[in-house]
């Protein structure tokens, strides 16, 4: 059986579903909930399959098949199950309305570009309402302009005017690979990557930066030369390394209370300090 035959295989059996009354739907519900009834989940899940059916047609705009939006919606209605309260007043329609959305309207985040877009609420709510919100705007009788209408849909939604002018333009063109060629000559021309600006630094600022590093690491080991042997230990090991020694640790290991070592650290850091202004007046300065 091919996608298309079971797809309407699948909506013919959910149509035929018989609808459930309300006391019939509150006895399956508890029956699934206290006593994990087989039989009572298929019997509430086939009976609302309609309702995730006519969800997924909703969203067929985004270009995804069918049928993926079906069986995520189908996801949903499972969670809506699985956490459904019969106890509380109210219909597992209504209930599952909100997780059967939630589950497709995931998916379409996941699968309708290469680029991930935002995943906050007020995102979502861009991403799934600005067409309609455009739309609306467009049978007015008089033309606006993009900036009027993403003022419109900015304060409507909450959002800003910068955050629906970036969405506008993500619905408004496909993705398109950094390794397509710029022109249709063929794989002698250049490809997008090639003009994209890097944040990497120049050669120039990589070897002044490499230079300025020797020069900074010189004035540190001549500088290291007026410490002691202990003082040279502890700065080593507390300040020199990835992650630095403990004034306790270091205590144990020279045999003297952590306050003696912390005096000793600060003392060797005042005489770093004035070596390296001895050899570096401009030091001062900064």
């Amino acid at each position: 059986m091919n996608a298309e035959a079971a797809r309407s295989s699948l909506i013919r059996a959910a149509m035929n579903a018989p609808y459930l009354a309300r006391e019939e739907e509150h006895d399956l519900a508890v029956r699934w909930k206290e006593h994990r009834d087989q039989a009572a989940l298929h019997r509430i899940t086939i009976a609302h399959m309609r309702l995730v059916i006519s969800m997924a047609s909703k969203f067929r705009g985004f270009g995804l098949p069918l049928n993926d939006m079906i069986q995520e919606g189908h996801i949903g209605l499972l969670e809506a199950a699985a956490r459904f309260e019969p106890e509380r007043d109210v219909r597992f329609s209504t209930y599952a309305t909100w997780w059967i959305r939630a589950s497709m309207q995931d998916y379409i985040l996941r699968n309708w570009s290469i680029v991930r877009g935002g995943t906050s609420s007020t995102q979502k709510a861009l991403f799934f309402n600005l067409r309609r919100l455009r739309a609306r705007l467009a049978q007015g009788s008089e033309t606006l302009s993009n900036d009027t209408v993403y003022s419109e849909i900015s304060a409507a939604l909450g959002v800003s005017k910068k955050d629906v002018a970036m969405m506008d333009s993500r619905l408004s063109a496909p993705d398109s690979s950094l390794n397509a060629p710029m022109s249709d000559e063929g794989s002698g021309s250049s490809e997008r990557m090639n003009f994209l600006v890097s944040d990497d630094p120049l050669p120039d600022e990589i070897v002044g930066g490499a230079i300025d590093e020797q020069r900074r690491s010189g004035w540190l080991r001549a500088a290291l030369g007026v410490l002691n042997e202990r003082e040279l230990r502890i700065i080593r090991e507390r300040r020199l390394q990835d992650e630095g020694a403990t004034l306790e640790l270091l205590g144990e290991k020279l045999g003297i209370s952590k306050e003696r070592v912390r005096q000793i650290e600060n003392r060797a850091l005042e005489k770093l300090r004035a070596a390296l202004l001895k050899d570096n007046p401009d030091f001062a300065a900064a």
